[in-house]
């Protein structure tokens, strides 16, 4: 007499009445029917784990991945069941292998998270429950209850509660050296910045100001800073005959010109930039970027460099200072956008500036650029330039440090972002 072997879609569908008896009969004997077949393994250990059989669903993992290669699949089932039967230490490879496959996969970076807290390595399973919680949120799960399953929620609510005490201690922790050099009360306007980035202080202050990423609310709120601050633009400006002269070679070798915002799509591209889409263009030639120098670009403008030598520009290792050729196409417009910071400010040094309506708008101010003249203002302010003109147009761009800042603030700030730029790289988030 001939047996009648189950289809995979009578298992799935025990699985979700939560037949778990019958799922695994029926997976079990479509199993044997063909031992070799990958997709009724799969189905088989989704039974067994599902019925909480983790020892049989680990077992039948551990022979699959000694086969080469190993499916995304297997390292990650294999990777839960030695977690749930305890062995923690032995399921910390698997989730690496797995993560380092599909890096994106935050339920599993969750239960990574876990499995290294259980084992004692507290400092590894901080930036891992960051990780996990930053890519669920931003995919807009985990915000609420309603947007986590319930068999996750405390898991998670105890992931957020890790991630807040954890990642609070572990900057506060940076603090401490300058807080015993400088005085808590010199420190306070930084400590108050770090208690808002972290979400344990509302912020107050100008409404107009929306940072990105840190905010100093303490500092006074202006969308455009007085020459007077700044005792460095004399120097800057006087040199302004040679840098333009560096800037037309720099123009004469186009293809040395790169896309200031790095968007092939066109389509996507519409969110930043506006005009013709077949000639709007914000190019850039850097001197640094995102804190890192281009030693080719400085050598080749060396009378420009020797005049930043003058500025004192931010120097926050891999994110400060940004010093470039701006180059705003004929009829193009830089749509209106927040910076990250107001702890430092943004000088443009006009270049080449056409005729007619070519314009810097930062806040509700508006400001033409008058070629050889500095001007310094607070990105965090809602801030737009066009060119409306058929010529382009050329700012030299540099970042400093708020000028109302005071020195040992800029000294902790600088550690206090590399320290978050750190762990957000430990966490592999950029």
């Amino acid at each position: 007499m001939q047996v009648s072997i189950p289809r995979p879609e009578d298992v799935e569908a025990c699985l979700a009445q939560r037949d778990f008896p019958r799922a695994l009969a029926m997976s079990a004997a479509l199993l044997d029917s063909d031992p070799g077949n990958a997709g009724y393994r799969t189905l088989r250990t989704t039974a067994l784990m599902a019925a909480g059989q983790w020892r049989q669903a680990a077992d039948l993992l551990e022979a699959a991945a000694r086969e080469a290669p190993t499916p995304f699949v297997v390292k990650a089932r294999l990777a839960v069941c030695r977690a749930a039967l305890g062995d923690h230490a032995g399921a910390l490879g698997p989730f690496a292998n797995a993560l380092a496959e599909r890096p994106d996969e935050f339920r599993l970076r969750l239960a990574f998270a876990e499995s290294l807290g259980a084992t004692g390595d507290v400092d590894a399973a901080l930036p891992e429950y960051f990780r996990a919680v930053h890519d669920a949120q931003e995919r807009g799960r985990w915000l609420d209850d309603a947007s986590t399953p319930p068999q996750l929620r405390e898991r998670v609510k105890q992931a957020m509660r890790l991630v807040d005490s954890g990642r609070r201690a572990w900057f506060e922790r940076l603090l401490q050296p300058h807080v015993a050099t400088f005085g808590r009360d010199s420190l306070a306007r930084v400590e108050e910045a770090l208690q808002i980035y972290l979400g344990m202080r509302t912020a107050t202050g100008d409404p107009r100001q929306k940072p990105k990423f840190l905010w100093m609310p303490a500092l006074p709120a202006t969308p455009f800073f007085d020459r007077a601050l700044f005792d460095w633009y004399p120097r800057l400006e006087q040199a302004t005959d040679a840098i333009r002269d560096e800037l037309q070679a720099v123009l004469a070798r186009e293809r040395e010109l790169t896309p200031f915002l790095h968007i092939d799509d066109k389509h996507v591209e519409d969110a930043y930039l506006a005009g013709n889409p077949d000639s709007r263009a914000w190019d850039a030639y850097f001197f640094h970027r995102h804190g890192e120098r281009n030693d080719e670009h400085l050598r080749a403008c060396p009378r420009t460099a020797a005049a930043l030598e003058s500025v004192p520009l931010t120097r926050i290792d891999g994110h400060a200072p940004e010093v470039l050729f701006s180059v705003l196409a004929p009829q193009t417009h830089i749509k209106p956008h927040h910076g990250v910071t107001n702890t430092r400010v943004v000088t443009h040094l006009p270049l080449l500036i056409p005729d007619g309506d070519c314009k810097l708008v930062v806040g509700d101010d508006v400001h033409a650029w008058q070629t050889g003249r500095c001007i310094t203002f607070d990105d965090t302010f809602l801030h737009e330039a066009w060119n409306r003109t058929d010529h382009t147009r050329v700012v030299l761009i540099l970042d400093t440090w708020n000028p109302w800042l005071r020195e040992e603030e800029c000294v902790v700030l600088k550690d206090l972002v590399e320290g978050i730029g750190a762990f957000n790289l430990r966490a592999g988030i950029r």
